[in-house]
């Protein structure tokens, strides 16, 4: 049947793509595995230097920032990508969404400020709140905390690209996906060879 003779084609098919990839790998002499292994190097390099130009240039430690929970529908949505400036001189007010960092959570929450105290000083408190939540933050905020100050906000929002951050989301929910496409990109970048 005709159903029953593909299988093993297909099989033969993927043994022999891997076989290929192997061969490649034992044909590259120490030159040639060198000069790939110095392109990934290249590669990697290049994609940390436009990231810390992106810190230089915005003002901000994390410029991109991906939505990781649904507190902000309908303004953001899980997996939304955000761009974030932090430009210091510039004042926070109410209506503004922020990326904020509290002592004793690893991950930024992005939410927005809803009352905004300013005192004599210039010293400027303010408070968040998730558009989709009930509440304010200060569940959130560490023990005694009910205001957030300028040095907690990592970002401000200024733009986003709709679920382009799933991805990432995927990518940290099943870890062997991770490494898995990790591994076929550096595959690739290693025995691509140049025309």
């Amino acid at each position: 049947c005709g159903r029953g003779s593909g299988w093993p084609r297909s099989g033969r098919i993927r043994g022999a793509a891997a076989m290929d990839l192997f061969g490649d790998l034992r044909r590259m002499n120490k030159r040639q595995l060198y000069y790939q292994v110095l392109n990934f190097a290249m590669i990697v390099s290049s994609a940390l230097m436009i990231w810390k130009g992106l810190i230089v240039v915005t003002g901000s430690e994390s410029p991109i920032v991906v939505v990781l929970s649904g507190s902000m529908e309908p303004a953001f949505h899980r997996g939304d990508l955000l761009f974030l400036t932090n430009f210091h001189d510039d004042p926070i007010r109410a209506g503004e969404i922020v990326v904020f960092k509290v002592e004793g959570r690893d991950i930024p929450i992005v939410h927005r400020v809803i009352k905004v105290h300013e005192k004599g000083n210039g010293n400027i408190k303010f408070l968040t709140k998730g558009d989709n939540n009930e509440v304010d933050d200060r569940g959130l905020y560490k023990e005694g905390q009910n205001w957030l100050e300028k040095k907690d906000v990592v970002g401000r929002a200024r733009g986003f690209l709709p679920y382009v951050g799933m991805v990432t989301i995927i990518m940290n929910d099943y870890p062997k996906f991770k490494y898995a496409l990790l591994a076929v990109m550096g595959a690739y970048v290693l025995l691509k060879r140049e025309s």
